[in-house]
């Protein structure tokens, strides 16, 4: 075989594992050196028996935590941090590995993601105070590092958007107008012969207010299925509250509801107030958001939930009814999250959606221009036609 045939031979074998070797009809051959390496970390983990279960072979990561950390090591050596957090994700899904991550030496072994902070968070409750600690860097490092790829993009279309929803006809200084506009709505007005147009009508920006504009109220489902949810709106939450325009509330619920409102300028002491897991009471939840809105004109209130009611059904959606008769801008994200389409009740979704309420999936960098079309009360439904990809937009 000439090079390209060996490569391609490879590939193959790693794929396939080690049954491909000494395959009937000329196998691919043993590996050797790193790839034999990368081919033992791939076996450990991928490697099934006749059952579908994790194959018993000493290849196997089974229960020890020596072991794991070492294959942990093994995986960062081979594959690059993207493929590190799919294998840890699957490691933990296929075999059962939660029960490890509180031990601290695991959690200093392991790569931090988002999806490792979902998988801790809905572990915290039983963790001994020792793995906690270590815990809590993962979920530091996590958070930081979404708040610097998230904050400048999330503050900046807010205020945009704050700004253009205050332009006015009568702006109190030069600094004020809006020249672009002014110019485009005076060109009936223009003087060929003196080469310029004359402004009948000034279009600007109403004087930058120091009260709040907006009030924003996040209310987050956090049952097992909405983990990177929680992460992502806990993240954003923190960012909405540190600007002084608006007035943000971020509850959580399961069967009962937590307001952490006063733990956001803290978005890691946040996380660990949550508790992933346990049933669903939108109504409930909904109930008491209606109480923290106290201008429903100028309110946003965005449910982030799959819509699995526990609760009341009746009661939720008249609640939701009601809110929009208000005044009060109802959007309902199915997840805020890169997963992908996710499982959501979809009676419920088609009853908000006749309601006039849209419902939808949305990833973490399509989230700052919702803000700003929810901001400037834009059709959110056709907003979401627009900005997201298919299989996102749901109703």
């Amino acid at each position: 075989m000439d090079v390209h045939d060996d490569e391609r031979a490879r590939r193959w074998r790693l794929v396939l594992g080690g049954e491909a070797a000494n395959a009937p009809g000329g196998g691919l051959g043993d590996l050797s050196g790193a790839d034999a390496g990368m081919d033992a970390a791939l076996a450990a983990l991928y490697d099934l028996d006749g059952d579908g279960g994790p194959a018993s072979r000493s290849a196997g990561l089974g229960g020890s935590a020596p072991r794991v950390s070492r294959w942990l090591g093994d995986i960062r050596t081979y594959f690059p941090s993207t493929v590190v957090q799919v294998m840890q994700k699957d490691a933990i899904d296929r075999l059962d590995l939660s029960r490890l991550l509180l031990e601290p030496e695991m959690l200093e072994a392991v790569e931090p993601d988002v999806h490792l902070v979902g998988t801790l968070l809905s572990l915290n409750r039983v963790m001994p105070e020792q793995a906690r600690e270590s815990a809590r860097v993962v979920v530091r490092k996590v958070v930081h590092e979404l708040e610097r790829k998230l904050q400048h993009r999330t503050r900046a279309a807010v205020t945009g958007a704050l700004n253009r929803a205050a332009r006015t006809n009568r702006p109190r200084r030069p600094a004020d107008i809006d020249w672009d506009r002014t110019i485009r709505a005076n060109l009936k007005n223009y003087l060929p012969e003196r080469n310029t147009v004359v402004p009948s009508r000034l279009v600007g920006y109403a004087r930058k207010q120091q009260s709040v504009q907006r009030e924003v109220v996040l209310c987050i489902d956090q049952s097992g299925s909405m983990a990177a949810s929680v992460v992502y709106s806990s993240v954003f939450g923190a960012v909405l509250a540190s600007m002084r325009s608006l007035k943000t509330s971020l509850v959580v619920f399961d069967t009962a509801v937590v307001d952490l409102t006063d733990q956001l300028h803290d978005p890691v002491e946040l996380l660990f107030g949550t508790q992933l897991g346990g049933g669903t009471d939108i109504n409930r939840a909904i109930a008491y958001s209606q109480g923290l809105i106290t201008r429903p004109a100028n309110s946003i209130f965005i449910l982030i939930s799959d819509l699995y009611e526990g609760g009341v059904r009746a009661e939720m959606l008249k609640r939701v009814a009601a809110m929009t008769a208000a005044g009060v801008q109802v959007i309902v994200l199915l997840a805020l999250s890169d997963e992908g389409a996710p499982f959501y009740d979809h009676e419920n979704a088609a009853a908000l959606a006749a309601m006039g309420v849209p419902a939808f999936a949305c990833t973490p960098d399509a989230f700052p221009d919702l803000m700003a079309a929810a901001i400037e009360r834009r059709d959110i439904t056709a907003w979401a036609e627009r900005n997201l990809g298919e299989g996102r937009q749901t109703s």
